[in-house]
Protein backbone atom coordinates (compact mmCIF):
# COMPACT_ATOMS: atom_id res chain seq x y z
CA UNK A 1 0.00 0.00 0.00
CA UNK A 2 1.09 3.35 -1.21
CA UNK A 3 2.20 6.11 1.56
CA UNK A 4 -0.83 9.14 1.01
CA UNK A 5 1.42 11.39 2.78
CA UNK A 6 4.83 12.24 3.15
CA UNK A 7 6.02 13.17 6.35
CA UNK A 8 9.27 15.58 7.07
CA UNK A 9 9.88 16.69 10.58
CA UNK A 10 10.43 19.66 11.93
CA UNK A 11 12.27 19.64 15.39
CA UNK A 12 11.85 21.84 18.06
CA UNK A 13 15.68 22.32 18.90
CA UNK A 14 15.94 22.78 14.48
CA UNK A 15 13.93 25.93 15.00
CA UNK A 16 15.40 29.56 14.94
CA UNK A 17 15.42 30.65 18.73
CA UNK A 18 16.21 34.03 20.65
CA UNK A 19 16.13 35.11 24.15
CA UNK A 20 15.95 38.69 24.84
CA UNK A 21 15.23 38.10 28.61
CA UNK A 22 11.83 40.02 28.74
CA UNK A 23 10.82 37.67 25.27
CA UNK A 24 11.70 33.82 24.72
CA UNK A 25 10.85 32.95 21.05
CA UNK A 26 10.77 29.90 18.62
CA UNK A 27 10.70 30.32 15.14
CA UNK A 28 9.55 28.10 12.51
CA UNK A 29 10.07 29.85 9.74
CA UNK A 30 12.66 32.58 8.86
CA UNK A 31 11.66 35.61 10.75
CA UNK A 32 13.70 38.87 12.01
CA UNK A 33 17.45 37.86 12.28
CA UNK A 34 16.67 33.86 12.06
CA UNK A 35 17.13 33.16 8.38
CA UNK A 36 17.10 30.04 6.81
CA UNK A 37 16.39 28.89 3.23
CA UNK A 38 14.77 25.94 3.85
CA UNK A 39 12.35 27.30 6.15
CA UNK A 40 10.79 30.70 4.31
CA UNK A 41 6.91 29.93 4.15
CA UNK A 42 4.78 26.13 3.88
CA UNK A 43 1.80 27.15 1.21
CA UNK A 44 0.30 30.20 2.80
CA UNK A 45 1.98 29.72 6.18
CA UNK A 46 4.60 32.46 6.39
CA UNK A 47 5.59 32.97 10.24
CA UNK A 48 4.66 30.46 13.75
CA UNK A 49 6.65 32.19 16.50
CA UNK A 50 6.12 30.34 19.30
CA UNK A 51 6.61 33.65 21.94
CA UNK A 52 6.87 33.51 26.37
CA UNK A 53 6.35 37.35 27.13
CA UNK A 54 7.43 38.52 31.01
CA UNK A 55 5.12 40.51 32.71
CA UNK A 56 5.03 43.95 31.85
CA UNK A 57 6.81 43.72 28.53
CA UNK A 58 5.91 43.28 25.24
CA UNK A 59 6.06 44.34 21.40
CA UNK A 60 5.86 47.93 21.05
CA UNK A 61 3.29 49.87 18.58
CA UNK A 62 4.88 48.29 15.26
CA UNK A 63 3.19 48.34 11.62
CA UNK A 64 1.70 45.29 9.00
CA UNK A 65 0.17 45.44 5.87
CA UNK A 66 -0.54 42.01 3.44
CA UNK A 67 -0.55 39.88 5.97
CA UNK A 68 -3.21 37.56 8.00
CA UNK A 69 -1.80 37.59 11.38
CA UNK A 70 -3.82 35.50 13.80
CA UNK A 71 -2.43 34.75 17.42
CA UNK A 72 -3.18 31.36 19.75
CA UNK A 73 -3.34 31.57 23.59
CA UNK A 74 -2.13 29.41 25.66
CA UNK A 75 -1.46 30.76 28.98
CA UNK A 76 -1.53 33.99 30.49
CA UNK A 77 -2.72 37.37 29.09
CA UNK A 78 -1.83 39.46 25.91
CA UNK A 79 -2.96 42.86 26.02
CA UNK A 80 -3.46 43.87 22.10
CA UNK A 81 -3.85 47.39 20.85
CA UNK A 82 -4.58 48.57 17.45
CA UNK A 83 -5.28 51.67 14.90
CA UNK A 84 -8.25 50.57 14.45
CA UNK A 85 -9.55 51.43 18.31
CA UNK A 86 -9.32 47.86 18.99
CA UNK A 87 -8.23 46.90 22.81
CA UNK A 88 -8.27 44.12 23.89
CA UNK A 89 -7.06 41.56 26.60
CA UNK A 90 -6.76 38.15 25.04
CA UNK A 91 -6.82 34.43 27.49
CA UNK A 92 -6.19 31.36 26.83
CA UNK A 93 -8.66 29.64 24.71
CA UNK A 94 -8.90 32.79 22.52
CA UNK A 95 -8.39 33.06 18.85
CA UNK A 96 -7.43 36.71 17.79
CA UNK A 97 -7.01 37.55 14.15
CA UNK A 98 -6.13 40.53 12.14
CA UNK A 99 -6.06 41.26 8.68
CA UNK A 100 -3.41 44.01 8.17
CA UNK A 101 -4.75 44.30 4.43
CA UNK A 102 -3.82 47.93 3.25
CA UNK A 103 -2.11 48.64 6.95
CA UNK A 104 -2.37 48.58 10.43
CA UNK A 105 -0.13 49.54 13.42
CA UNK A 106 -0.66 47.29 16.65
CA UNK A 107 1.50 46.72 19.90
CA UNK A 108 1.81 43.13 21.88
CA UNK A 109 2.34 43.15 25.70
CA UNK A 110 1.67 41.44 28.79
CA UNK A 111 -0.05 43.71 31.36
CA UNK A 112 -0.11 41.08 34.51
CA UNK A 113 0.66 42.57 37.33
CA UNK A 114 1.30 39.37 39.38
CA UNK A 115 4.63 38.21 37.74
CA UNK A 116 2.69 35.60 35.04
CA UNK A 117 3.94 35.08 31.81
CA UNK A 118 2.27 34.87 28.96
CA UNK A 119 2.26 31.87 26.33
CA UNK A 120 1.07 32.36 22.74
CA UNK A 121 1.70 31.62 18.96
CA UNK A 122 1.60 34.36 16.49
CA UNK A 123 0.75 33.03 12.74
CA UNK A 124 0.70 34.40 9.81
CA UNK A 125 -0.30 33.70 6.22
CA UNK A 126 -0.40 34.89 2.94
CA UNK A 127 -3.63 36.51 1.63
CA UNK A 128 -5.16 35.19 -1.57
CA UNK A 129 -5.98 38.93 -2.35
CA UNK A 130 -4.01 42.12 -2.17
CA UNK A 131 -5.43 45.66 -0.39
CA UNK A 132 -8.26 44.27 1.70
CA UNK A 133 -9.52 46.33 3.74
CA UNK A 134 -7.96 45.79 7.40
CA UNK A 135 -10.49 44.23 9.74
CA UNK A 136 -10.19 42.49 13.41
CA UNK A 137 -11.74 39.14 14.31
CA UNK A 138 -11.68 37.43 18.03
CA UNK A 139 -13.08 33.90 18.89
CA UNK A 140 -13.33 32.06 21.86
CA UNK A 141 -12.86 27.88 22.48
CA UNK A 142 -13.42 26.40 25.81
CA UNK A 143 -10.67 23.60 26.27
CA UNK A 144 -13.82 21.74 25.80
CA UNK A 145 -14.43 22.19 23.32
CA UNK A 146 -11.16 21.22 21.58
CA UNK A 147 -10.74 17.71 24.28
CA UNK A 148 -10.08 14.72 22.16
CA UNK A 149 -11.79 16.80 18.96
CA UNK A 150 -10.78 18.89 16.48
CA UNK A 151 -12.01 22.33 16.94
CA UNK A 152 -11.98 24.43 13.78
CA UNK A 153 -10.51 27.93 14.99
CA UNK A 154 -10.06 29.44 11.25
CA UNK A 155 -10.86 29.13 7.75
CA UNK A 156 -10.85 30.25 4.66
CA UNK A 157 -13.41 33.51 4.80
CA UNK A 158 -15.84 31.91 2.28
CA UNK A 159 -15.88 28.61 3.74
CA UNK A 160 -19.15 27.13 4.80
CA UNK A 161 -20.01 28.49 8.27
CA UNK A 162 -17.73 31.16 8.30
CA UNK A 163 -19.03 34.14 9.35
CA UNK A 164 -17.63 37.62 9.41
CA UNK A 165 -18.73 38.80 13.00
CA UNK A 166 -16.45 40.53 15.01
CA UNK A 167 -16.75 38.35 18.25
CA UNK A 168 -17.98 34.80 18.74
CA UNK A 169 -17.64 31.71 20.41
CA UNK A 170 -17.32 27.96 18.86
CA UNK A 171 -16.69 29.42 15.42
CA UNK A 172 -14.22 30.02 13.47
CA UNK A 173 -12.29 33.43 12.67
CA UNK A 174 -12.34 33.99 8.66
CA UNK A 175 -8.74 34.09 7.26
CA UNK A 176 -8.18 35.65 3.44
CA UNK A 177 -5.77 32.30 3.13
CA UNK A 178 -6.32 28.84 1.34
CA UNK A 179 -5.84 27.46 4.90
CA UNK A 180 -8.00 26.24 7.54
CA UNK A 181 -6.62 25.87 10.90
CA UNK A 182 -7.68 23.26 13.30
CA UNK A 183 -6.77 22.92 17.32
CA UNK A 184 -7.12 19.73 20.12
CA UNK A 185 -6.08 18.97 23.20
CA UNK A 186 -5.81 15.10 22.91
CA UNK A 187 -5.36 12.69 25.75
CA UNK A 188 -2.61 9.96 26.25
CA UNK A 189 -3.68 7.05 24.19
CA UNK A 190 -6.08 8.69 22.15
CA UNK A 191 -6.06 8.98 18.07
CA UNK A 192 -8.24 11.39 15.70
CA UNK A 193 -8.59 11.69 11.97
CA UNK A 194 -9.07 13.90 10.39
CA UNK A 195 -9.57 14.01 6.17
CA UNK A 196 -6.95 16.48 4.30
CA UNK A 197 -8.84 18.45 1.71
CA UNK A 198 -5.87 20.44 0.15
CA UNK A 199 -2.28 19.64 -0.99
CA UNK A 200 -0.42 20.59 1.79
CA UNK A 201 -0.70 20.05 5.80
CA UNK A 202 1.23 21.37 8.65
CA UNK A 203 0.89 19.88 12.31
CA UNK A 204 2.57 21.41 15.40
CA UNK A 205 2.58 20.25 18.77
CA UNK A 206 2.45 23.17 21.53
CA UNK A 207 5.15 23.25 23.78
CA UNK A 208 2.67 23.31 26.90
CA UNK A 209 5.19 22.14 29.55
CA UNK A 210 6.02 24.13 32.20
CA UNK A 211 9.67 23.67 32.01
CA UNK A 212 10.68 24.36 28.39
CA UNK A 213 13.18 21.42 28.45
CA UNK A 214 10.74 18.80 29.88
CA UNK A 215 10.20 15.79 27.12
CA UNK A 216 6.15 16.40 27.50
CA UNK A 217 4.01 14.79 25.09
CA UNK A 218 4.28 12.58 22.20
CA UNK A 219 2.34 12.44 19.38
CA UNK A 220 2.24 10.00 16.35
CA UNK A 221 1.39 10.85 12.62
CA UNK A 222 0.39 8.22 10.27
CA UNK A 223 -1.84 8.05 7.10
CA UNK A 224 -2.26 4.12 7.92
CA UNK A 225 -0.55 2.77 4.49
CA UNK A 226 3.11 2.99 6.06
CA UNK A 227 3.75 6.41 6.32
CA UNK A 228 4.86 7.47 10.01
CA UNK A 229 6.38 9.93 12.05
CA UNK A 230 6.66 10.97 16.22
CA UNK A 231 6.43 14.40 17.29
CA UNK A 232 7.47 15.48 20.67
CA UNK A 233 6.43 18.69 22.32
CA UNK A 234 7.35 21.82 20.12
CA UNK A 235 7.94 19.42 17.13
CA UNK A 236 6.04 20.39 13.65
CA UNK A 237 5.73 18.28 10.59
CA UNK A 238 5.41 19.35 6.95
CA UNK A 239 3.27 16.83 5.79
CA UNK A 240 2.50 16.40 1.40
CA UNK A 241 -0.71 15.47 0.77
CA UNK A 242 -0.53 12.90 -2.16
CA UNK A 243 -3.68 11.53 -2.93
CA UNK A 244 -7.52 13.43 -2.75
CA UNK A 245 -8.45 10.65 -0.57
CA UNK A 246 -5.94 11.09 2.13
CA UNK A 247 -6.38 10.92 6.03
CA UNK A 248 -4.28 11.85 8.90
CA UNK A 249 -3.91 9.56 12.05
CA UNK A 250 -2.61 11.88 15.19
CA UNK A 251 -2.69 9.65 18.58
CA UNK A 252 -1.26 10.46 21.80
CA UNK A 253 1.50 8.08 22.59
CA UNK A 254 2.29 9.67 25.75
CA UNK A 255 1.77 6.55 27.78
CA UNK A 256 -0.51 5.65 30.57
CA UNK A 257 -1.49 8.46 32.19
CA UNK A 258 0.90 10.78 30.15
CA UNK A 259 0.04 14.47 29.74
CA UNK A 260 -2.71 15.78 27.07
CA UNK A 261 -1.26 16.96 23.82
CA UNK A 262 -1.83 20.27 22.90
CA UNK A 263 -2.14 20.02 18.72
CA UNK A 264 -2.62 22.56 15.78
CA UNK A 265 -3.04 21.14 12.61
CA UNK A 266 -3.44 23.42 9.33
CA UNK A 267 -5.10 22.10 5.76
CA UNK A 268 -3.40 24.62 3.32
CA UNK A 269 -3.33 25.10 -0.56
CA UNK A 270 -0.07 24.47 -2.04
Amino acid sequence: MCSTLHFVPRRSEERGHADHGWLKTYHTFSFAMYQDPKHQQYGPLRVMNEDRVSPLTGFGTHPHREFEIFSYIVSGELEHKDSMSNVEILTRGDIQLTSAGTGISHSEKNSNKHGVPVHFLQIWSIPSESRLKPAYYTRHFTDEMKKDKWARVVASVDDEGVNREREGEGTPAPVHSGLTMYATILSSGKTLEKELNRRKAYVHVIQTSSDENAQGAKVKLSDGAGGELVLGEGDGAYVAVNSSSAKLLVENISGSEGPTAEILLFDMDA
